[in-house]
C-alpha cells in the first residue's frame, strides 16, 4: 500500500508589532522584513516538496503568504486549498493581549516551553487538546480522502504539534516539548491504519541559510 505523505510546513514569522501580544488565530501579516532575508530556505522548502502534491493552507493569511512565496522560489505555480481544520489554536480573551498581561489571567502553571498550560482552555478559546481534537480527525480524513498522494499543509506551530501528537499518541503537555520552528518541515506518512513520523522542525542545512 502506497503511504499518504503529509508535509506540514509552520508560516513565516509575522510582523514585530503582532508578536508582542498572545495572537492566537488572529490574521496578522507576516514580516516582510524577515521574508526578504530568508530566500534560501523557501528556495530549499521548494526544492525539498514533492512535484504534483496536493497544496492547503489554513484561513489565516499568513500562511497562503508562505505558500506562495514557496511557490514563487522555484517550486512552480500550485493551486493551494483552504483547509480551516489546521487553523491556529483559538485564544479567546487572551488574544490580543501582551505576554505580561497573560500571565496574570492563568488559572493553571504554564508549560516550561509555553506560556501557559497545554491544558488551560482560555475563556471563549481552546486548549491544545482541543486543537489535537480537530486536527486528528482532519489528518485521518484527508489521509482517507487522498490515500497514496503527497499532501503539503502551510499550517501553524499549534496545529503542527497538534498533528504530530496525533501521529504519536501524545498528550498535549508532550506536544509543547516539541520544537515548530518558522519554515520549518514536519513529515508523516500513514501506512494503513498506522502513522510513521519522517522528521519533526526540520530546517535548511547551514550552507543554505545566506
Amino acid at each position: 500500500m502506497t503511504p499518504t505523505r503529509f508535509f506540514l510546513i509552520r508560516h513565516a514569522i509575522v510582523e514585530p508589532s503582532a508578536r508582542v501580544v498572545m495572537y492566537g488565530d488572529m490574521d496578522v501579516a507576516i514580516c516582510s522584513l524577515a521574508m526578504a532575508q530568508e530566500s534560501a530556505a523557501y528556495a530549499w522548502l521548494a526544492a525539498r516538496l514533492p512535484p504534483g502534491a496536493r497544496w492547503f493552507h489554513s484561513p489565516l493569511s499568513r500562511t497562503r503568504a508562505t505558500a506562495e512565496a514557496i511557490f514563487a522560489a522555484g517550486y512552480g505555480p500550485a493551486e493551494p486549498e483552504v483547509e480551516p481544520r489546521f487553523a491556529e489554536q483559538h485564544l479567546g480573551q487572551w488574544q490580543g493581549v501582551t505576554h505580561e498581561e497573560m500571565t496574570r489571567l492563568l488559572t493553571e502553571p504554564a508549560h516550561p516551553f509555553w506560556p501557559h498550560s497545554a491544558f488551560e482552555r482560555p475563556p471563549g478559546g481552546e486548549s491544545l487538546q482541543d486543537v489535537i481534537g480537530r486536527v486528528g480527525p482532519a489528518l485521518e480524513e484527508m489521509a482517507e480522502r487522498l490515500e497514496g498522494m503527497d499532501v503539503v499543509v502551510v499550517a501553524h506551530g499549534g496545529s503542527i504539534r497538534a498533528a504530530v501528537a496525533h501521529a504519536m499518541g501524545l498528550d498535549p503537555h508532550q506536544a509543547f516539548q516539541l520544537s515548530v520552528k518558522n519554515l520549518s518541515l514536519t513529515r508523516l506518512e500513514r501506512h494503513g491504519a498506522h502513522w510513521r513520523v519522517g522528521s519533526v522542525n526540520e530546517e535548511p542545512p547551514p550552507g543554505a541559510a545566506a
